[in-house]
Formats: C-alpha cells, structure tokens, sequence
C-alpha cells in the first residue's frame, strides 16, 4: 500500500484515465480506431512512467528486463500475427492481464500473511482479484485452444457438467468465506486459487466456436474487473479506473453481440450451441429448390449488368487470406462505374470487428464499410450481392424458420438483392451446424473454390473482359 500519492500524481492520473476514455469513444468507428489505439498507448505510457517512478528503481534489474522482453515479445508478436490469428492473439493477451492480476494478488496475500495477518477488507479485494484473474486467464487459454484449434471448436459436455462446476463455484466461495473469518491462511488460499485456476476451463471448454467472440469479449470484462480489483489491493487509482473502463466496455460489448445474436447471454455460456440435438437436426432438413453452381464467366456476366454490388465478408475470407483480392476486385468493378460496398455483421468473424481489420488491411476505404442496420436496407437496391465465407450471418431461415435455432437472429439481408453469388468451398454448414436457405433460393449460384483463387480469378477475367 503507497498512500495518498502527490498531486502532480493524482493529476497524471487524470490525464490518463481520460485518455483512456477519449481512446474508447475514437474506437466506436472504424475510421477513429487507429487514433483510440494512440491514445490507449500514450495513456498506458504515461502511468506506466509514473508508476515506475514512484516505485522508485531500487530492483531496476527485476523491473526493466522483463519489460523490455515483454515489449520486444509483444511487437514482434503483433507485426507477424496474420489477421486470421487475431483473435488468437487478442485470447492470449487477455489471458495475460488477467493472469497478472491473479498473481500480484496471490504475492500480495503471501506477504500479508507472513507478516501476521490478512485484514478482512485487504481479503476480500485480494480473494476476489486473484479468483477473476484466475478464471480469466485458464478461460482465456482454453478459448485460444478452440481458436487455434489445437482443442476441438465443438462444445464439450459431459454428465452432471454444471452441477459440478456449481459445486465447485460454492466451494470457492466457502474457502474465500472462512480465509476472510480467519484473516489469513496460505494453505486454503493455495487451495482456492487452484480451483479458481480449474473453473475457468470448465467454464469455456461447453461454449462452441461459434460463440468465441462473445466470450473472448466477456472474458476480456472479467480481466478489466480483476485489474480495477487489483487496483484497489495496490492502492492505485490508475488502475482502478483503467481496469473498470476495460470491465465495464467489455459488457457492454458482450451484451451488445448477444443482442446482435438474438440470444441471451445464459444461453450463450450454458446452452453448448452447435453441439446439441437442434443443430444435427437442422444440418438434415430438407430443403426446397436446388443449388446451381455458377462459373467465372457466369459471375463476371453478372457484373457486367450490374449497377451496384455489396460485398459480404465472413470468417470464409480470412481463411483464405482473400482480403487483398477482394479488394482489387472492388477496384475492377469501380473502374466499371460499378458502385461497391460491403456489409459487416456484428459477430462476423472470430472476434468483434474482426472482418473490419481485415479489410483496412488492404486499405479498403472506411467510407465503403457498412454496419448491418446502414446497409440491410439497401440490399433490395443491389444488382449482384457477392458472400464470401460467411454462412450463419446470412440465412433467412433466421428470420423465415421459427423452428431454426438461429431463428430471430438478426442477419444481413443478402436474399433480397437481385443476384445473390456465394463463394464456398463446399456446402459444409456453418459454425450453426444448419443448412443455409441461401443456398436454394432461385436467385442465388454457388461459385466453389478456394476464395481467394476465385476472386483472383474474377479480376482477371474482368481486366481481359475490359
């Protein structure tokens, strides 16, 4: 504990936290996100300087070495990441905040209890941090393992699944009741933060892989909660603020994809979707039409007719690293006086705004993405509607099959364009399970293949053509 910290401090401070908050609203847009990632860094820079110094650098050589491994680790990371492991990456980063958080409050607990005793209050804040870091950090790992696909995406249940992790929840809770009562004792405190470390595991292993984002974005709340808890076991108000804006936005972002979902978030954490019964029955329904496939020429055909098309991106494209493709594709028709935009759902993608990094990748302009609300009403106005590797996001049986287990989820109305071309390598379902609708309406051609060898394709066949 440091006390009151000085002035000039507490005014640093400030200036961070409100950094922090004018980085958060430049990260509401897409065109604002490269200046809201600045700022964040400017702010973290800041406190970290000031923190530093107040600490004073009489372990210099325990403090600056690992900052500099961890900064040299961290960027090299971050250059060399491909934007289909982004939201591996983002999983282990979180892992990490929350992980440190467990263990500043473990060391902290340690030195209290050596020196005596654990004050109730000092308790509560330490049990509290280090069982959220916790199960942020073994949730993270185990949400990076389905990601990564080292561990397999489906749900994994077993018999009496959430009972066990009820009782294991209750026995958390009564070990952290009887360390208060008690004010100290290292051996249950060993014992609690083993099963906090155990439930967070057991708490991402049934959630399937079609809810990653959803619970990367909560596990990222639970990191933000574990450092504002942190920030009190410190006495630091930094921290404390930081860490609540981080808690509080992640939320609100979960809650908000959870909308975007049409599904409330208990059935998101316990419903083990895409594993159960509803989604093999929905993979073996019958459906009505058939699906033609279409060839270059078909497309390119298409588009010699068209006016406007809207390009929708799925998890399909990162995939197949098409993002560049695309957007000589989008050049090619442009060239044409063909107007181009691009529809982004929600939850498209592995992660939130996952197909919107992917796109500024290849510099594709802010001004021609478009959020599912701008751009659903727009859709009957298109000429060619061109879906590449999103699949869920895209099925009107969300919004036509009230037996559907996506039914009510919003989805971007691709079926009402005049053509609808789909880009797939085969008609394997999505993260659903379920058979896409799309698929057999009459307006619709598959195109199959590679997407990134199909659109390379369309744009030489539009550059001969021209």
């Amino acid at each position: 504990m440091t006390g009151n910290p000085a002035p000039w401090v507490t005014l640093t401070y400030i200036v961070t936290a409100m950094l922090f908050v004018f980085a958060i609203k430049r990260l509401r847009t897409v065109g604002g996100a490269r200046t809201g990632n600045r700022l964040a860094a400017v702010g973290m820079l800041i406190a970290l300087a000031v923190i530093l110094q107040q600490a004073g650098f009489d372990n210099w050589l325990l403090i600056f070495p690992p900052i500099v491994v961890g900064a040299v680790i961290g960027t090299v990371a971050a250059r060399r990441v491909r934007m289909t492991a982004m939201p591996q990456m983002v999983a282990v980063f979180n892992g990490m905040g929350a992980g440190a958080a467990a263990l500043i409050a473990a060391d902290e607990f340690r030195r209290l209890d050596a020196a005596g005793s654990v004050p109730r209050l000092d308790a509560i804040t330490i049990l509290l941090s280090c069982m959220i870091g916790s199960i942020g950090f073994a949730g993270s790992m185990v949400a990076f393992g389905k990601l990564q696909e080292l561990i397999s995406g489906k749900p994994l249940v077993y018999p009496l699944q959430k009972p066990i992790n009820a009782a294991i929840l209750a026995t958390i809770l009564v070990l952290g009741g009887i360390i208060i009562a008690r004010e100290g004792g290292l051996g249950l405190f060993i014992v609690f933060a083993a099963l906090s470390f155990i439930l967070g595991p057991l708490f991402v292993l049934p959630i399937g892989g079609a809810d990653m984002p959803v619970v990367i974005s909560l596990l990222n709340s639970f990191t933000g909660v574990a450092a504002a808890i942190t920030g009190f076991v410190l006495d630091n108000q930094v921290l404390v603020v930081s860490g609540a804006l981080v808690g509080a936005s992640g939320m609100v972002l979960t809650q908000l994809m959870s909308k975007a979902m049409n599904r409330p978030l208990s059935n998101i954490l316990f419903g083990a979707f895409g594993g159960g019964p509803a989604g093999a029955a929905g993979a073996s329904a019958e459906m009505a039409g058939e699906v033609r496939s279409a060839t270059i020429e078909d497309v390119v055909a298409l588009f010699e007719l068209a006016r406007e098309v809207v390009i929708v991106p799925g998890y399909g494209l990162a995939v197949a690293r098409a993002q560049h493709d695309v957007k000589r594709l989008a050049d090619q028709l442009e060239a044409r006086g063909i107007a181009v935009k691009y529809a982004i759902h929600p939850v498209a993608g592995r992660m939130p705004g996952h197909m919107n990094v992917l796109l500024a990748e290849a510099n594709v302009p802010y001004s021609q993405l478009y959020d599912m609300d701008a751009i659903n009403d727009e859709f009957s106005q298109a000429d060619v509607a061109v879906v590449i590797g999103a699949n869920d996001v895209v099925n009107p049986a969300a919004r036509n099959d009230p037996g559907s287990p996506i039914h009510g989820m919003p989805i971007l109305n691709v079926d009402e364009a005049a053509n609808v071309v789909v880009l797939k390598r085969s008609m394997n379902p999505g993260f659903a399970g379920i058979e896409n609708q799309l698929f057999y309406n009459p307006k619709t051609v598959m195109l199959f293949g590679d997407a990134q060898k199909s659109v390379s394709e369309l744009v030489t066949e539009l550059k001969e053509a021209s």
